[in-house]
């Protein structure tokens, strides 16, 4: 990554500045923000807009990234965006040091796909950070940001307030930032940029928020106080209070795409419709039963704080065993100690990415937090989960469950090995 924003400019140039071409919702944070991201394009759709949507990373197919009214692109499709665009990147790597990265150019190819459609709004997710994010050239009139933690610390700095400031550059004049809840670093560095460029902030718990949650059948249901009025009895498919908490961000952000507050509250029984609707893969979700397995793309400790607190509010297991495999930049104590409360046991494997934290140095970090009894080493993700299924269902168990966590890497690779064993 160069902290730049020549090349994309550039490139973007060349096509013709698609991103003009329709307004956009722009989503940034350290965690939430790609179901944030479906839950606003559920939203949108609803109310019969029509909606591209762009998120990172992918977790099987790489056309996920790029989808429109709901559905990644067609894969023929793919390929004819790849070929619109390679063209203009060869003429950009020959004017710059640095040749377009894989983020832009798949960048370049979601805003050219959004303009071709066309899409009536872009609903878009950051890759990392905001300000020198190939996606900042959209200058959204909505900014989004959702939970600001640690991450990335090597690239955005090592204080929440220095991530903070990376990722308050997606707020430009004019705008209207909705902020999730926030430590108060973060906020104080969201709320110095919105006071330069002068953005109006709608801010969680101050001027929306979430006034109830009870468990459901499938999920949660949820009251929530909106700009405009009270949404309640709002069912939404997807489990744990920092869903909801993403549910109530959401709905402010399409709220301030479509002026609600000063005209009211939204028509409630469409937001019921589009909450209805939304997926979160990846994202706390079961994927087989007996024993049960869960997936979840928790990579860092805010992100395993929010599950364990999920797994213990809507579940009981007798007995949890949780396959881990993490990238080697990432906190693995960290997010291990924070599963250590709700996990039996841990199995310790590795996903294929280069960027894989071997498992013996997983292993032993693991075996700090958890005990060396209480940790299972297995070289292979296949082995590692056929292995904790074992575990969870050993001992004649019969509330058994396995998660899969640690990394979208991992639960990628988990999602594509279960649905082969068809599961």
């Amino acid at each position: 990554m160069v902290p730049d924003l020549d090349r994309i400019t550039d490139l973007l140039d060349l096509l013709g500045s698609p991103q003009r071409a329709y307004p956009s919702i722009h989503i940034t944070g350290t965690n939430g923000k790609t179901t944030t991201a479906r839950m606003i394009d559920e939203l949108l759709r609803a109310f019969g807009i029509r909606t591209g949507r762009y998120t990172s990373p992918d977790l099987e197919s790489v056309t996920e990234r790029i989808a429109l009214d709901g559905q990644p692109i067609d894969p023929a499709r793919f390929a004819e965006m790849y070929d619109e665009v390679a063209p203009y990147a060869e003429i950009v790597d020959a004017r710059h040091p640095d040749r377009v990265t894989y983020f832009e150019f798949l960048t370049a190819m979601g805003f050219v796909a959004f303009a071709d459609a066309p899409v009536e709004i872009a609903v878009v997710e950051v890759g990392l950070g905001g300000r020198w994010d190939a996606t900042n050239m959209l200058n959204a009139p909505v900014a989004v940001v959702t939970p600001i933690s640690l991450d990335h610390v090597g690239i955005l700095g090592d204080t929440i307030a220095a991530i903070a400031a990376e990722k308050a550059g997606i707020i430009h004049p004019g705008a209207i930032a909705v902020v999730a809840s926030q430590p108060n670093a973060a906020a104080d560095a969201l709320r110095s940029r919105a006071d330069e460029v002068g953005a109006t902030v709608r801010w969680q718990d101050a001027d929306f928020g979430v006034r109830s949650r009870t468990l459901a059948v499938g999920g949660q249901l949820l009251d929530i106080a909106g700009v405009g009025g009270v949404y309640d009895d709002i069912l939404l498919p997807l489990h744990g209070a920092y869903q909801a908490g993403n549910a109530a961000t959401a709905l402010a952000a399409v709220e301030a795409f479509f002026g609600a507050g000063e005209r009211g509250r939204l028509d409630i029984d469409v937001v019921r419709e589009g909450f209805a609707q939304v997926t979160s893969p990846g994202r706390l979700e079961v994927v087989r039963r007996g024993p049960t397995v869960l997936l979840d793309g928790a990579h860092n400790p805010a992100g395993a704080a929010a599950l364990a607190a999920a797994l213990e509010e809507e579940f009981d297991f007798d007995r949890l065993v949780a396959v881990v495999a993490v990238l080697d930049d990432k906190d693995a104590a960290g997010l291990l100690g924070e599963l250590e409360p709700v996990v039996t046991e841990v199995v310790v494997t590795a996903n294929t990415s280069p960027r894989a934290l071997p498992v013996d140095a997983l292993a032993e970090v693991a075996a700090e937090v958890f005990g060396d009894d209480r940790v299972t080493p297995v070289a292979r993700l296949d082995d590692a989960i056929e292995r904790a299924v074992a575990l969870a269902e050993g001992t004649g168990v019969v509330g058994g469950g396995v998660l899969v966590t640690g990394s979208i890497v991992t639960v990628g690779e988990a999602r594509r090995l279960l649905r082969r064993g068809g599961s």
